[in-house]
């Protein structure tokens, strides 16, 4: 059959991912994958700069998604489906472009990890993603802020004469366009991905980039790439060099076979061949491989102890087969950025298809030989040559402009294609997408002012670059413009002057709790936790007395702002305080279980532990617990001796 896309709808099991947190993303990035700076000296010298080039402070401008559960029901999803007489691939463009599943056709065999479940967890850059199938994660250290957002997507002439399809969009956090072409030639075992990511600016951009592949995980499934060393990441916050594929006396290229989770970033040497591949019992599985430009390859194991195991479960469901992930990216670790030129791009192509090998060699005890075996066999059913050509075949369709429309991303990159006037030939960012929180965006661009609100509600979205930052000076300082460029301020790092900029607004606003939670926010920066501590009592009784609870956005901020007023008030030792706010959240809010988490919290600052231990005893489930938290075991020790049970062991690194 010859190549074929259509439209689809998959049904999963899904839970809700709830609306965006209102509260403007002030704090520092909560990310575990960082490297203290007195450890960076033992370094090569190219990777320490590259880690210490422009990490994010915080998420800004992007929303966090803390508001989903873990109900599921079942849920239609959209799907474009790439189809040839040998291969299947389902793609998911309002889930960041995930590709779902690779179905071998010939073989009846699932290349992929395919998750039977949707299930958001807090492990992106700003709260919501889900496990498996393919990822692209774009932006910053870690998986990123598009994980469960919609990108554009549409029909594209491919190189073969047949058809591709293309997604992009703008990423927020770095302020680029990028796209990812996805095609399968007639008759091919591989999909091609083509990818580009263009900087626009006068200034120098930082670039992240892995491909993340998740991959069924079983005893005897190894994982294989050209590599005698790699860096190990665990949850220590350590980077060391270590030997592949036995440290530690385990041989670590067998996901099962570590105990804790950990990264294992593969030294690939200079000119050697770009690939990683996982293959089960029977020398099966899945390979990917790429032009030289996406230099790094990666393998992350949950390993075989408690946590690591909870933690599948967690994201999937008892009973289903466990998953590592193997990936691609531009810089040899995820915890670098590379530098884009002004006018530059990075383009690079991908290809993801099937591979057996002989599983004597593969599984054998000469590392060497089973990196060659799998090799080998690479270069029989794809050459490297081939990938290349791939690449120079596809790179002047990626300026072909978009036929048919397939899916509608975000009006951001609208937005800001008309600010800045630029021309993105492929990837257009037409006016029909901007929305509702665009608006007041446009009318700040168009007519130098921001408008005010004609009821009271949460603030919108704020934007941070310094264009925008320039904007919102030059215009009238209006309660909820002073609003918005603290917060562009507060990005920028000028923190002192977001502080005046929220306090001259606070004089004249009508809605007083937004500026007050962001003046509780720097005071909690400057360690004055009373003055915190004061400051969100008087924002959290501001909303109570704006709220509606039979709105969502009201729902959103009350539980938003009741948890940070709480943690606050509970750090400042103020029990009673807390439990005037826990006693205001609406009974909803107090049944989740970040909150029930809060009240053991509570009950303890009470000194009250046998009821903080009914609740746990009880029971509850923290839906947007953060990859690497220790909270569980934290309060769990200021309750009893006793070893942490099981359903709340989520640990990713060993007791200290």
């Amino acid at each position: 059959m010859a190549t074929t896309v259509r439209r689809t709808v998959l049904t999963l099991p899904a839970g809700p991912l709830g609306p965006e947190n209102p509260l403007p993303a002030l704090r520092p990035l909560d990310e575990t994958h960082v490297v203290d700076e007195r450890d960076r000296a033992a370094l090569p010298r190219d990777m320490a700069r590259q880690i210490g080039f422009q990490p994010l402070s915080t998420v800004l401008p992007a929303r966090i998604l803390d508001g989903y559960g873990r109900e599921r029901t079942p849920t239609a999803l959209d799907a474009i489906v790439i189809e040839n007489d040998r291969l299947r691939a389902t793609v998911l463009p309002g889930l960041g472009g995930r590709v779902h599943s690779l179905h071998h056709k010939p073989t009846g065999r699932e290349l992929l990890y395919r998750n039977p479940v949707l299930q958001p967890a807090d492990f992106a850059l700003n709260g919501a993603w889900f496990s498996g199938g393919i990822e692209w994660n774009i932006g910053a250290t870690g998986h990123t802020a598009l994980s469960c957002a919609p990108l554009h997507a549409a029909r594209v002439p491919a190189p073969d004469g047949g058809e591709m399809v293309r997604l992009w969009e703008w990423e927020r956090l770095r302020d680029l366009p990028f796209q990812v072409d996805l095609w399968l030639p007639e008759d091919s075992d591989f999909l091609h991905v083509g990818v580009r990511i263009r900087n626009p600016h006068e200034h120098t951009a930082p670039v992240y980039w892995w491909s993340n592949i998740a991959v069924p995980e079983g005893e005897r499934t190894r994982v294989l790439a050209p590599a005698d060393e790699a860096w190990h990441f665990g949850y220590e916050r350590t980077l060391t060099r270590v030997p592949v594929p036995v440290s530690g006396s385990v041989d670590r290229t067998y996901p099962l076979r570590g105990e804790f989770p950990a990264d294992y970033f593969y030294e690939v040497p200079d000119g050697a061949r770009r690939w990683i591949a996982s293959l089960d019992e029977d020398g099966h599985g899945l390979v990917q491989t790429s032009t030289d430009l996406l230099r790094g390859r990666k393998l992350f194991l949950w390993g075989s102890g408690a946590g690591g195991r909870r933690w599948q479960e967690w994201l999937t469901e008892p009973g289903t087969v466990g998953y590592a992930e193997i990936q691609a990216g531009l810089a040899r670790t995820q915890l670098e950025h590379v530098p884009l030129e002004p006018g530059a791009e990075f383009s690079w192509l991908e290809s993801y298809g099937p591979l057996s090998a002989d599983p004597l060699t593969v599984h054998g005890e000469d590392w060497a030989a089973a990196r060659a075996e799998t090799e080998q066999r690479l270069a029989e059913v794809l050459p490297r040559a081939d990938v290349e050509a791939a690449h120079d075949a596809w790179r002047p369709f990626a300026d072909t402009e978009p036929g048919e429309s397939l899916a509608t991303g975000s009006g951001w990159g609208a937005l800001e294609v008309r600010r800045g006037k630029y021309e993105l030939p492929g990837t257009p960012f037409a006016d029909s997408t901007l929305g509702e929180q665009q608006q007041p965006w446009l009318e700040l661009l168009d007519q130098g002012t921001f408008p005010e609100p004609r009821r009271a509600v949460p603030p919108g979205p704020s934007m941070v670059s310094p264009h925008w930052r320039d904007m919102l000076e030059t215009a009238p300082a209006e309660p909820l413009t002073e609003y918005h460029l603290g917060v562009a301020q507060w990005h920028a790092g000028d923190r002192a002057q977001a502080v005046r900029s929220w306090e001259r607004g606070l004089v004249l606003a009508p809605s007083r709790w937004p500026l007050l939670r962001c003046l509780a926010v720097a005071a909690e920066e400057g360690r004055q936790r009373d003055r915190a501590a004061d400051l969100y009592g008087e924002a959290f009784d501001d909303l109570c007395a704006e709220r509606r609870d039979e709105d969502e956005a009201w729902t959103a901020a009350a539980a938003a702002l009741g948890r940070e007023a709480l943690e606050a008030l509970l750090t400042a030792g103020r029990p009673a305080a807390a439990r005037s706010v826990w006693a205001a959240l609406p009974p909803a809010i107090r049944q989740r279980g970040r909150f029930r988490l809060l009240e053991a919290r509570l009950l303890i600052a009470e000194d009250d532990r046998a009821a903080a231990r009914a609740v746990f005893d009880e029971g509850f489930e923290v839906e947007d617990l953060r990859e690497g938290a220790q909270i569980l075991d934290e309060v769990w020790a200021g309750i009893t001796d006793e070893p942490l049970p099981d359903r709340y062991n989520f640990r990713m690194r060993p007791e200290r």
